[in-house]
This record gives C-alpha cells, structure tokens and sequence, in this order.
C-alpha cells in the first residue's frame, strides 16, 4: 500500500462546515495539511469554517462535487457529510438515501477517477448494531440496524468494502459512539447534550424520553478528531472483509440519560426540574461500543465525561452571553 505524505496532504473533509466536520478540518489544519471543505450549509454553519481551509458549498450529491475531487486530487477524503437524523431517515428515506447512499457514491467515483490515497468513512456503532447482545459491542458483532439512517450508514460500509475488492481503493470506517462537545447543534434528536445545555442556561427543565435509565456511550469530540487522525495514517490489512476496516470510536462506558442529567445540573450549579416525555419508539435501550481494536493502534479517548460537559456547557454559556449582547 502507498504511503501517505507525511505533512502537506490535501484533505477533502466532507460535511467541514458541522459540528463534528469542522473540529476534524481542524486538526488537519493544525497537522500541516491544506484542507478543502464541501457542505451544502443545510444543517452546518459558515462560521465553523477555519479561515484556512477553502470552502465550496455544494451538495455532496451533485456533479460539482466530482469535478473539484478530480480537479484538485486529494490524498484524503474525509467523508463527514451525511443526513443524520433518525426520525427524518424514517419520514423520509429517499432523502436520506439520497445524501446517505447516492452522495456517498458520487464521492466515490470522484476519488477512484482521482487516485485519492484513503477515503475516512464516518459510520455510525449507535444503530448500525442494532440492539446489541453484547456490551461493550465489538466491531464483528451482527448488524441489524433498525431506521433508514443505519441502513444506509451500513450500506455505505459494503459500497466501500466493494470498492477495495473491485478498484482496490484504501479506507477506513469509524464507527461513532454519541458524539459531543463545542458546536453540537441542539436542534434534532443526536444533540442532547447541547440540549441538556442551552435548556439548563436558559431555565427550563429537562425532557426525559421514557424512564431515562437508556444508556449511550458518549464521546467527546476533541477526542474523535484525533481519531481520525490515526484514521488517516494507519496501516491497514490487505485482507480481510468490512469489519475488518471497521472502527468503533468511543469510550467503552455506557452513561444513562439520568445520569447525563444530573452530572450536567452539578457541574452547571443549576436545577431546572425535569419533564416526562414518552419513551420515542424502536429507540435503542443500551449502547456502548468496544475500542480494543483501535486502542491497539494507539488511540484513547483522553478527555472523561465529566470535563467534556464542562467544556461544552462552558463553550454554549460563552455563545450565548455573546449573543445577549449582540
């Protein structure tokens, strides 16, 4: 397998005007390598932008996109842009076929045409697994997923498997635990912490779907960032089938909605109360992903729960106070 340069790379970050697209166009940067960045601004913000990398608003799924990979011909793509609500995938599924899977596929032809070095591929361990019989769940554990959203995030994960058998192309796929941290957007369901946050600072109480004892494993997204740095860089096996490029991205530890709550009311000093909501159907009860296998290629995350929130409550509380005065 090629080498990748070891600074100066061109990177494509997918998605770099969102939430977690951005810190990782970020650390690119903060690497050495020059960094392009494609959103179509549906769901991201032109101010997450780095002033350094250079910005394209397209539609992942439109042919301009093609055009700039093959015109530029990146070493890297970073692939982060993706329809990622659960509930929409449901009420909309061509939709989220068509960013998730259609999308996906146009990034892919650009890059075989281009040569592209590693395409990163952000799947997802909250849905792809299913209900998982084992906690925490490695990577070769079975796949069910159980919305559109993670069928198409698993769909994503063969179309990429298929491209390494048929045109030899090099990637690597991170599955991601329930990411958060500065510039989380609370608006949608994969927010709930920037929601816990801005609802805490602002007063109101806390809605809790169901009994509140579901358990997700939460990661903080300085540390996701730095996996896919390592993502970027790791020798990879020439064998093997998709699991086998497979990553989960976590931290092995599963925190209940409960919990969240009232970790986040201590560190803030506030206490709103809270609101019952129902439970949302066919959501997940536990979720925590194994990191052995990317532990073993040197990656931990470094910052525990109860920083992470502080730094994210303190980032929301910063924005806010900015905007009390604007």
């Amino acid at each position: 397998m090629e080498t990748m340069p070891e600074h100066g790379r061109k990177v494509l970050v997918t998605g770099g005007a969102g939430f977690i697209g951005s810190h990782v166009a970020d650390a690119h940067l903060g690497r050495g390598d020059r960094v392009w960045i494609v959103d179509d601004l549906s769901s991201g913000r032109l101010e997450n932008v780095p002033s350094e990398a250079e910005f394209h608003r397209m539609d992942i799924a439109d042919p301009e996109v093609g055009e700039l990979i093959r015109d530029v011909g990146f070493d890297l793509v970073n692939h982060h842009a993706a329809q990622i609500d659960v509930r929409r995938s449901v009420a909309d599924p061509l939709l989220d076929a068509r960013v998730n899977i259609l999308g996906l596929v146009n990034i892919l032809e650009a890059a075989r045409q281009a040569g592209t070095r590693r395409v990163v591929f952000v799947s997802s361990g909250g849905v792809v697994y299913g209900e998982p019989d084992t906690l925490p769940t490695p990577e070769h554990a079975p796949k069910s997923p159980l919305s559109p959203y993670g069928v198409s995030k698993l769909a994503g994960e063969h179309y990429l498997n298929c491209y390494r058998e048929v045109h030899g192309m090099d990637y690597v796929a991170l599955r991601y635990g329930n990411v958060y941290g500065p510039r989380q957007d609370p608006q949608g369901e994969a927010g709930v912490v920037a929601i816990f946050a801005n609802r805490l600072l602002r007063g109101e109480p806390l809605g809790i779907h169901g009994d509140g004892e579901q358990t997700r494993d939460y990661i903080y997204v300085g540390d996701v960032s730095r996996a896919n740095l390592v993502a970027a860089e790791m020798a990879l096996p020439a064998t093997g089938g998709m699991d086998a490029r497979a990553f989960n991205v976590a931290t092995g530890v599963g925190a209940s909605v409960n919990e969240l709550a009232r970790t986040m009311e201590e560190i803030a000093g506030i206490r709103t109360g809270r609101v019952a909501w129902d439970a949302r159907p066919g959501e997940l009860r536990h979720s925590a992903l194994s990191i052995a296998r990317i532990a073993r290629r040197g990656w931990v995350p470094e910052c525990g729960l109860r920083r992470g929130l502080s730094e994210t409550l303190g980032h929301i509380a910063a924005r806010q106070a900015v905007a009390s005065v604007v």
